[in-house]
């Protein structure tokens, strides 16, 4: 089979190699997955370089998310040989592989009206948000959802499974086309950030109050900025800091305006209760197939181009998920 290796660290283009290895055997309590598709995240990036937290040993595979068709099965394993799922390899055999073997923990079955590259793009992005909107922020139906770059994947998730809890959404973006990407996701009201205030229009659309929870997945400047226009008895999810600065949080701002900074550790989540991944998997793959929630894809690309598809990815231009089809 064929598998993309990391054999030194340095810009993927530079690093990467397209490599044929032996199809990998099953052990008691994993599963051997035909890969049909796999999502690009900005880690990949971070672990080719070697600037990730985690540093697995060269040579390794990155990709995290995948989905694909179980064709084996280990001793213990109750999935079927047949069954479409998907998937998240671990590192150091990550999912960018025409094969890939996975404990089957991390494996969840998938409707057969979801395409494999919608399966590729939906696991972390969605666990992420509904785990941050129902479990941290616990956002009601009528309130106000602002989100912060609506046109990026956790955004976009985001736009998505407010409206299905039934909030009015405002979303901000950068530039008209992504702008247009947050309306036809169903938010309320779009702003593009380049131009205008979002400040003076989240409290022109609330007549002051502010929105009751903010979907930050920036940090920095928009922090400091979201902190203007959060409602009293508010919530600020802290999603991660892809504007590059980590803001510091003034607690007496907070005691004034009664509201609270919420930080959203999805993967410590994960790890700790397994089963309540398992819960949320079920009920997002409901709203699929009611209509209400559909990955947002950029771009696909096929196996041989995953240096370029990262190359791109690293302009920090794109919008949704990059998807790699793998088998066809």
């Amino acid at each position: 089979m064929q598998s993309w290796k990391v054999t030194k660290l340095g810009e993927p283009k530079e690093v990467l190699a397209l490599q044929e290895v032996p199809v990998p055997s099953v052990e008691p309590g994993k599963v051997l997955i035909e890969v049909e598709a796999a999502a690009l995240n900005f880690f990949d990036i971070l672990l080719c370089q070697g600037k990730y937290q985690e540093k697995p040993p060269l040579p390794f595979t990155p990709g995290s998310e995948i989905s694909g068709v179980v064709r084996d099965v280990g001793e213990g394993c109750n999935v079927k040989i047949g069954t479409r799922v998907l998937a998240t390899p671990g590192l150091p055999n990550g999912g960018l592989s025409e094969y890939v073997v996975i404990p089957e923990h991390s494996v969840y079955e998938i409707p057969d009206s979801m395409s494999s590259s919608e399966a590729a793009g939906i696991f972390i992005t969605y666990q992420t948000t509904y785990y941050a909107l129902h479990h941290r922020a616990n956002l009601k139906t009528g309130e106000v959802l602002l989100v912060h770059a609506g046109a990026g994947g956790v955004g976009s998730a985001a736009i998505q499974l407010g409206k299905a809890i039934g909030a009015k959404v405002i979303a901000t973006a950068g530039g008209s086309e992504k702008v247009k990407i947050c309306q036809q996701l169903g938010a309320d009201v779009a702003i593009d950030y380049t131009r205008d205030d979002f400040v003076d229009i989240v409290k022109k659309e609330t007549n002051g109050r502010g929105a009751d929870v903010i979907y930050d997945p920036v940090g920095g400047d928009v922090f400091d900025k979201s902190r203007k226009c959060i409602a009293f008895d508010g919530r600020i999810l802290v999603i991660g800091f892809a504007g590059g600065r980590i803001s510091d949080a003034p607690v007496n701002h907070a005691l004034v305006k009664n509201y609270s900074i919420v930080g959203v550790h999805w993967g410590l989540f994960a790890k700790l209760y397994p089963e309540r991944v398992k819960e949320i998997h079920q009920k997002l793959m409901n709203l699929y197939e009611q209509g209400k929630i559909h990955p947002l894809i950029y771009r696909e690309f096929d196996l041989k181009e995953v240096p370029e598809a990262l190359e791109i990815l690293a302009e920090r231009k794109t919008y949704g998920k990059l998807i790699v089809n793998i088998s066809k």
